[in-house]
């Protein structure tokens, strides 16, 4: 495999550069002194930032994109064979990574690398910990596959030894991620149309968790199913939290504040350590900052730091996000799209100060929804009314006989008062004339549902 070396500054071409992470490690390498050029299908807001950064990108994605300066190709899983500019870079005989093999060879380049897996939270988690680090006097290299405030961006180059970023299970792309430090928040069923079954995902993060570096430390959630699984075979240190039970480290003394907000005394290893105070809501949350908090101690971090950090967190965007009000009712946005983060989002949720709890939700993909229906129904009754937009197809053809009536008809059997209306046009309409004061609509989904809200806001 083709091996990046940050002391050769070489001419790097992204099939797919306007993706969230693909532009992410542009902006790396371009950081790093890379020549970097790339393709998309459009120009976006952040193919015009890496564009202002010296980038030279072509639209669209063609063959003639492939030139003779080029000395590597990186691709996304989206692009496909019959891609003209792909089948032009197979031709060329250049060396090609994927986008993940690119991560994990950046990765090496950092003594101290950070990766944090999971089925859920992994956004979140990921930039709690980074804006953590922002506080110290290191400057961490930061790739997060949402926008988070302290940096303004999805990426953030620094000028230390410290990498972190997220790692995603999907076609097992994390496998080729070899991090010093390794969180793993939850392992459950989700990217069926990949894994097939729940055996499947448990053996993914099995191997994910013995690639953690021998020196290294794994941190895992000790409610995951027969954690040992996991640990059993690493060599390296393992630390284990957990919101309820035993573990290395767990919370003590939870408090609650108007917002839901949660304030707790950490415990670790038996010794109480100083108060911390979050500023996003979720019993979920407490659970992520625990990993948080045990990854920072571990890497040497002045405790003072990691308070100000969580303190200062008020998550990232897409992630049980104030929009704004309309007729009085508050919008959140949440990407909540696997049942459990439903739940997790719907139980912050009763924390928050509201009258009737809307949901207006977009599954995402069929094959997801088609696993879970039952689930996503149990899930959703916890609010008042749920409105249920189309479902959002991503990479699949609609071929699985599914639809979001399907989630209507489950929800409506549990006694919750359910619209399927279909297109986000219909349920702006219905929305508006039924959102009352004091109600607290989410919209809810990783499709592109959060659209509804802000055309409500623009209203």
């Amino acid at each position: 495999m083709y091996k990046i070396n940050f002391n050769d500054k070489i001419h790097v071409h992204f099939i797919g550069i306007g993706g969230i992470s693909m532009s992410g490690l542009a902006e790396i390498l371009l950081g790093a002194g890379f020549t970097i050029s790339g393709s998309d299908r459009a120009s976006s807001e952040l193919t015009e930032h890496l564009s202002a950064l010296g980038a030279n990108i072509n639209y669209p994605q063609a063959a003639a994109n492939i030139t003779d300066d080029i000395d590597l190709i990186v691709y996304t899983a989206a692009i496909h064979e019959d891609n003209p500019e792909f089948k032009a870079a197979k031709a060329s005989g250049k060396p090609m990574l994927t986008r993940a093999e690119l991560l994990g060879e950046i990765m090496e380049n950092y003594s101290r690398s950070i990766t944090v897996a999971g089925t859920h939270g992994k956004t979140t988690t990921t930039s709690m910990v980074s804006q953590i680090l922002l506080e110290t006097a290191s400057d961490p290299t930061i790739s997060v596959g949402g926008i988070l405030d302290a940096i303004h961006s999805n990426v953030h180059v620094g000028d230390s030894d410290i990498f972190i970023t997220e790692a995603c299970e999907y076609t097992n792309s994390y496998h080729s991620f070899f991090p010093k430090y390794n969180i793993i928040l939850n392992v459950e069923a989700d990217h069926l149309d990949f894994f097939k079954n729940l055996e499947n995902v448990r053996a993914s993060f099995k191997k994910f968790a013995e690639n953690t570096s021998a020196d290294g430390v794994l941190i895992i959630n000790n409610e995951i199913d027969d954690v040992n699984y996991f640990t059993q075979d690493v060599k390296c240190k393992v630390i284990t939290y957990a919101l309820k039970g035993d573990a290395n480290m767990v919370p003590s003394d939870i408090s609650y504040n108007e917002k839901g907000y949660a304030s707790f005394t950490p415990v670790f290893n038996g010794t109480p350590l100083e108060r911390v105070s979050l500023n996003v809501p979720g019993d979920h949350n407490i659970s992520n900052a625990l990993s948080a908090i045990a990854l920072c101690l571990e890497m040497g971090i002045d405790y003072k730091h990691i308070i100000a950090g969580l303190a200062k967190f008020g998550g990232a965007h897409r992630r049980f996000e104030y929009k704004g009000t309309f007729n009085g009712a508050t919008v959140i946005d949440d990407y909540a799209h696997h049942p459990t983060e439903i739940k997790a989002s719907l139980a912050a949720a009763k924390n928050y100060p509201h009258g009737r709890l809307i949901v207006c939700f977009q599954s995402h993909t069929y094959t997801r929804t088609l696993s879970f229906l039952d689930d996503f129904a149990q899930a959703l009754s916890a609010a008042d009314m749920v409105v249920l937009a189309d479902i959002y197809p991503a990479r699949e053809p609609d071929i699985y006989g599914v639809s979001a009536k399907d989630i209507a008809d489950r929800i409506e059997k549990l006694g919750t008062e359910v619209h399927y209306l279909g297109s986000f046009d219909a349920c702006e309409k219905f929305l508006e004339k039924n959102l009352i004061n004091n109600d607290l609509l989410i919209t809810m989904g990783a499709g592109d549902v959060y659209l509804v809200g802000e055309n409500l806001l623009n209203k």
